[in-house]
């Protein structure tokens, strides 16, 4: 066997992990938007601008995929629970088919 060879176990890891960093990602995103929502936001700040538009990018284009199936309901926005529980779910099916 080759040093430094990929064995599957570690591009399970790997995969499971970006999944985790992702799901991360949404959970900043939510807690952000709700921070900015409430007023807590400094005005002009262009380091705050900066990583909401990131996370906004990052994010909403898989939001929005359940956005469109799944209305607000009583306007609170469910959405990023489901999103994040069938990332969580997706996560644990490849990384166990992946390792093996």
């Amino acid at each position: 066997m080759i040093a430094g060879a990929l064995t599957r176990v570690d591009i399970a890891n790997y995969v499971g992990t970006l999944i985790l960093v992702y799901i991360i990602l949404i959970f900043l995103y939510i807690l952000l938007n709700l921070l900015l929502s409430f007023g807590m936001r400094v005005p002009y700040s262009r380091w705050s601008d900066a990583v909401l538009g990131f996370l906004r990018d990052v994010c909403e284009p898989y939001l929005r995929i359940f956005r469109r199936l799944i209305p607000p309901v009583g306007g609170f926005d469910f959405t990023p629970m489901i999103a994040i529980v069938l990332l969580y779910v997706v996560r644990t099916i490849l990384v166990t088919l992946i390792a093996g």
